[in-house]
C-alpha cells in the first residue's frame, strides 16, 4: 500500500532557506534559553546538593549568554540606521562613510566584528592605479613647467624695452551674432570628447552622480538631460511639490530668444506670430509691455494654415528712466535722442520647437522697417524652476540682493525689499498673475552654507503678506532688470571668482560668520517669473533665470538649504516634470500635443520604443493585437497597438493599409534606385544600402492644434450654426487636448482609445447613460429588490425552523445575481455590462494617463478630433468611453478641455 503522503511532489532534502525564514530561526534561537531537569538532583528521594549547584550554574551561563544573543541578534548595525537616501555601498566597511553622529558605534561595532576598514592613505595601489598615479605627477609637473613659463613671459621689469610686453591688453566682448544661430560654448578639455554631439547642462556633473541620465548615443534636443533620480521619488515627488518641501529641475535646456527693436516693429512681430492686438495694444497688456509682467500663450505660423508651433512665455524689458542710464551703453541716450528708443524682448520657449520658430522669427523680422534684430541666447541664459510651498523659503536662502549704491538697506517698495518680504509665502500662485521680479545677486557661494530663512508665524506678520500682495510695489518701482544687457551677462560670467578664492575669503571671515562684500563682488542678474496654474488649490511655481554660468552656484546653494519643514529640496528629471503637471491637469508639451510638429516628433520617437518593448517579450508574455477580442464578434485591435494611431482614426481602415502599401512601394523604389547608383559608383562593393520601413514616418495629412481659446467656442455650437471665422476651418484634422476623469474604477494608460457614446446603437447607448446616472441614495434602491418575507419577532420556534428550511431550498428572488455582487448597477465582468462602441464612434487617444495622486483616482490627458466630437447629442458630448490599448473592457469617463 502506498504512503499516505499529502505532498505529490518530492520534497528537498534540505528546507529552502529565506532571508525572512534565517531571520526568523535567529531570533527564536535567541530566545531559547536551555535548562537541566532536576532528576539528577535527587538520589533515592534525597537531594545531591552538589549536583543541585552545577544544574543551576548550568542555567545561569544559558541565561546570560541567551541575552546576549538576543541583544545582538535584535540590534541593527550603524550604517543600516541611516535614511536610504543616505546609505552607500561603502559604508559597512568605511567608518567615514557613516553620519559623524554614528562614526563612534559604526567604529566599535567594526572592531568587534574585525571588520577590515580601508583608508585610502593606506591603501596597496594596484597595478592599474600605480600607473595612474605615475601620469598624474607627470602631468603635474609638466603643468608648474608651463605656468611658470607664461608667468615669466607676463612678467614686466623696469629695465623692459620689449613693446609687445608693455603693452597691457584688455579684454573685450565677443561680437554680437545677430539672425544667426548660437553655437554651445566650448567644454574644458577633459570632457569635450563626450560633448561632441550633445551640450551639457551647467548641472550635468551634479545630476550625473545622482540620476539616470539620456543615453549618451541619444540625446534629447541635443542636450544630455537627467530623466529621473535612482532613488524611488514618484510619491516624494508628489508630497514635496503639493505637501511639505520644494522640487528644483535645472531647465537650462528650455531655449531663449532675445528681440530688439522698436516697440512697433516688435508690436508687428508678435501680432504676426500670434499674439493678439487686444494683449499688444489694450489695457490687457498695459503692465506686460511695462515690463512688470509676462504673458504666456501660444506662437502660430504666420503664412499659411497659420498653425500652432509652441507655447511661449514673453517678456518686455521694463523701461528705462533718466536716472538709471550710465555711460556703460551709450546707445540707450542714443535712442533718447533720437525720440525712438530700441527696446528688447525675451521669448522663453521648448527646444523641441526652437528652430520652427527661429525660422518664422526670422521670416518676419526682415519685413519689419525698421527691422528686428534676433539674438539666439541659447547659452547666454540658463534658467532653475522650482515648485513646492517651501520654494520661495529655499530661493530667499540662496539670493540675496546686492545693496544698492552699498546703502545700509534696500529703498521701501524696489524689487528686492518686496522679495526679502516674501518669507511667509507657501504658495506662489498667491500672487498677482504673471508677476516678475528683476534684481542683481550675489554670490551664493559667498554665503554658504546656507542658513534659515527668519519666518515669522504672528497674525501681523499674515496681514503684512497680504497687504503686499494686494498693493505690489514693483509695478511702479520695477527698473530695468541687468539680465536683459548683454554686458552684465558676459561680466557676471566672467567675474565669478575661483572656489578657491572663495574659501580664502571664508577661511579669513570670523568663525561663524560670513565674509564681509566687497565692491568687486559680481553681481548675478537674475530675472523671477511666477506662474499660477490653472487647476485651483495647485502649487504655483518660481522660473529663475540667469546667466549660464552663474546657474550651478545658485543650485548647489538651493540643494543644501536647510528647509523649515525638514530636509532639503528634491531634484527632478523630465519624468518628474511631467508628473506634477499631470496632477495638476495640466498638458504637457510636446508629449501632449500630437496635432504640432513637436507633439509628432515625440509621438513618433515613443511609439518606437513602445514598439521595441513589445518585440522584446516572447511570443507568450505580449499581448497579439490582430486576436483582442472587442465583443460582438469584432477581433483586432483599432490601429497600432503600441501607438496613439492617428492615421487610422483620420484616414480610415482600408484608406490606411492603401497608403501604406504605396509607402512601401515608393520606399522600394528609392531602395532599388539607390542600389544602382552604389553598384554604378562602387561595382566592386557587394553591400547595399537599406531604406528602413516605418510606420512612424508616415505622419498624418494636415492633421493642426487648436489651442483651448478657440477650441471651446467652437464646442458651443453646432456643425450647422459655426461662426463664420470657424467655417473656413477643416475640423475634421484638428486636435484639441482634453483632461479625462473616470466615473468609475479603472486607470487610463498611454495609447487608450477613446470613444464617444454610440450614435447608431440606441440599446447600447442606453447602457453606457445608465452608468452615468447617480444614485442619490444606495440604501432606498437596495430596499426597492424583491426581499424574502420574514417572520416577526415573536414567532414561535417550529415556525423559525420551517421558514429557515423554506429560505434554504427557495429559488433566488432576484431575477439576475451579478459576479460583482452589485445589484443596482452592472461591473466590469458582468455579463450584462455593455461592450465598446465600434470604430465609428472613436474620436481620439489619451496622450498621458496614470493614478493621480492629487486627487486619488484615475485621470488622464489625451486629444479628441474636433469634428467628430461636434458630431455628437447635446449635453452627453462631454461623455466618453476609455478603453485601454489591448483590452476589451472599457471605462466611463468624462472629459473637459484643457
Amino acid at each position: 500500500m502506498a504512503p499516505n503522503n499529502p505532498n505529490k511532489r518530492k520534497q528537498p532534502s534540505h528546507p529552502i532557506s529565506t532571508a525572512h525564514a534565517q531571520k526568523r530561526r535567529k531570533t527564536q534561537d535567541a530566545r531559547n534559553i536551555a535548562a537541566q531537569t532536576n532528576d539528577k538532583a535527587l538520589k533515592n528521594g534525597e537531594l545531591d546538593v552538589s549536583a543541585f549547584v552545577k544544574a543551576r550554574e548550568y542555567e545561569i551561563k544559558a541565561l546570560e549568554l541567551s541575552m546576549g544573543k538576543a541583544k545582538k541578534a535584535l540590534s541593527t548595525r550603524a550604517f543600516q540606521s541611516v535614511p536610504r537616501n543616505m546609505r552607500r555601498r561603502t559604508a559597512s566597511h568605511n567608518v567615514k562613510k557613516v553620519p559623524k553622529r554614528l562614526r563612534t558605534r559604526a567604529s566599535k561595532e567594526m572592531a568587534e566584528d574585525h571588520t577590515p576598514s580601508v583608508t585610502a592613505r593606506r591603501r596597496k595601489p594596484t597595478p592599474h592605479m600605480r600607473l595612474r598615479l605615475e601620469t598624474a605627477k607627470r602631468l603635474e609637473v609638466l603643468s608648474k613647467r608651463a605656468k611658470a613659463k607664461k608667468n615669466a613671459a607676463k612678467f614686466v621689469g623696469p629695465d623692459e624695452t620689449d613693446p609687445t610686453k608693455m603693452v597691457e591688453i584688455a579684454t573685450r566682448l565677443p561680437k554680437l551674432k545677430k539672425n544667426t544661430l548660437l553655437a554651445p560654448p566650448k567644454p574644458a578639455p577633459k570632457f569635450r570628447k563626450r560633448q561632441v554631439r550633445k551640450t551639457w547642462l551647467p548641472t550635468h556633473l551634479y545630476h550625473a552622480k545622482r540620476a539616470h541620465m539620456t543615453l549618451p548615443t541619444e540625446p534629447l534636443w541635443r542636450f544630455a538631460i537627467p530623466l529621473t533620480p535612482t532613488e524611488k521619488s514618484y510619491r516624494p515627488t508628489h508630497r514635496a511639490s503639493a505637501i511639505r518641501g520644494c522640487v528644483a529641475w535645472d531647465t537650462s535646456y528650455m531655449a531663449t530668444i532675445g528681440l530688439e527693436g522698436v516697440e512697433l516693429s516688435l508690436q508687428g512681430l508678435l501680432k504676426a506670430v500670434g499674439v493678439e492686438a487686444e494683449v499688444l495694444q489694450g489695457n490687457r497688456g498695459r503692465k506686460w509691455k511695462k515690463g512688470t509682467r509676462s504673458w504666456e500663450g501660444w506662437t502660430f505660423e504666420r503664412d499659411g494654415d497659420h498653425r500652432a508651433i509652441t507655447p511661449v512665455t514673453v517678456v518686455w524689458r521694463a523701461e528705462e528712466k533718466v536716472d538709471d542710464l550710465n555711460g556703460t551703453d551709450p546707445s540707450k541716450k542714443q535712442g533718447l535722442k533720437k525720440g525712438k528708443p530700441k527696446k528688447r524682448v525675451i521669448v522663453r520657449l521648448h527646444p523641441a520647437a526652437f528652430l520652427q520658430l527661429w525660422d518664422e522669427f526670422i521670416k518676419v523680422a526682415k519685413m519689419q522697417r525698421p527691422p528686428v534684430m534676433v539674438e539666439d541666447l541659447r547659452f547666454e541664459i540658463g534658467s532653475i524652476e522650482i515648485i513646492g510651498p517651501g520654494s520661495t523659503e529655499a530661493l530667499l536662502g540662496a539670493l540675496k540682493p546686492v545693496l544698492i549704491n552699498n546703502k545700509g538697506s534696500h529703498p521701501a517698495g524696489s524689487p528686492e525689499s518686496t522679495w526679502i518680504q516674501l518669507a511667509n509665502l507657501t504658495n506662489p500662485a498667491a500672487l498677482p498673475a504673471n508677476a516678475l521680479l528683476g534684481f542683481d545677486s550675489a554670490d551664493p557661494r559667498l554665503h554658504h552654507p546656507p542658513r534659515n530663512v527668519i519666518k515669522s508665524s504672528s497674525l501681523i506678520a499674515a496681514d503684512e503678506l497680504l497687504e503686499l500682495l494686494a498693493d505690489w510695489p514693483p509695478d511702479s518701482t520695477q527698473t530695468s532688470p541687468s539680465l536683459f544687457d548683454r554686458t552684465a551677462r558676459l561680466t557676471a560670467s566672467r567675474c565669478l571668482p575661483s572656489q578657491k578664492a572663495i574659501n580664502r575669503r571664508k577661511g579669513a571671515a570670523p568663525p561663524g560668520a560670513y565674509p564681509d562684500p566687497l565692491p568687486d563682488d559680481p553681481k548675478i542678474p537674475i530675472l523671477l517669473l511666477a506662474s499660477r496654474p490653472e487647476a485651483k488649490g495647485s502649487q504655483g511655481s518660481w522660473t529663475l533665470l540667469l546667466a549660464w554660468k552663474c546657474v550651478l552656484p545658485v543650485w548647489y546653494s538651493l540643494m543644501h538649504y536647510p528647509l523649515s519643514s525638514g530636509g532639503n529640496p528634491r531634484f527632478g528629471g523630465l519624468r518628474e516634470t511631467r508628473q506634477i503637471a499631470f496632477e495638476q491637469g495640466v498638458p504637457w508639451f510636446p508629449g501632449d500635443y500630437p496635432g504640432t510638429k513637436a507633439g509628432w516628433d515625440w509621438e513618433c520617437m515613443e511609439r518606437e520604443k513602445r514598439k521595441s518593448e513589445w518585440e522584446k517579450r516572447p511570443k507568450g508574455k505580449r499581448v497579439e493585437w490582430e486576436s483582442v477580442n472587442l465583443g460582438k464578434g469584432r477581433t483586432g485591435e483599432v490601429g497600432l497597438g503600441w501607438a496613439c494611431d492617428w492615421t487610422r482614426l483620420i484616414i480610415g481602415p482600408s484608406k490606411r493599409l492603401a497608403q501604406s502599401e504605396a509607402g512601401a512601394e515608393t520606399v522600394n523604389t528609392q531602395q532599388a534606385s539607390l542600389t544602382k547608383k552604389k553598384s554604378a559608383e562602387e561595382p566592386s562593393s557587394s553591400s547595399t544600402p537599406t531604406v528602413a520601413t516605418n510606420d512612424a514616418s508616415l505622419s498624418p495629412p494636415g492633421i493642426y492644434h487648436l489651442p483651448s481659446t478657440l477650441t471651446s467656442p467652437i464646442l458651443n455650437h453646432s456643425p450647422t450654426t459655426l461662426p463664420e471665422q470657424f467655417r473656413t476651418l477643416d475640423l475634421t484634422k484638428a486636435l484639441t487636448t482634453i483632461k479625462i476623469t473616470l466615473l468609475s474604477r479603472g486607470t487610463p494608460t498611454s495609447c487608450a482609445r477613446i470613444y464617444r457614446l454610440p450614435t447608431k446603437n440606441p440599446n447600447l447607448r442606453a447602457q453606457w447613460l445608465s452608468l452615468a446616472t447617480p444614485i442619490k441614495n444606495p440604501k432606498h434602491a437596495k430596499q426597492n429588490l424583491p426581499k424574502f418575507p420574514t417572520l416577526p419577532k415573536d414567532a414561535p420556534a417550529h415556525l423559525r425552523r420551517q421558514h429557515l428550511a423554506t429560505s434554504l431550498l427557495a429559488p433566488d428572488p432576484l431575477p439576475t445575481r451579478r459576479k460583482s455582487g452589485n445589484d443596482i448597477i452592472p461591473q466590469a465582468g458582468d455579463e450584462d455590462y455593455p461592450v465598446v462602441p465600434d470604430e465609428e464612434d472613436l474620436i481620439g487617444f489619451v496622450t498621458t494617463g496614470n493614478f493621480n495622486l492629487g486627487e486619488g483616482k484615475g485621470t488622464g490627458m489625451g486629444c479628441l478630433v474636433l469634428g467628430k466630437v461636434l458630431e455628437g447629442r447635446g449635453r452627453e458630448r462631454a461623455l466618453c468611453v476609455v478603453r485601454e490599448a489591448g483590452v476589451a473592457l472599457g471605462r466611463l469617463g468624462r472629459w473637459e478641455i484643457v
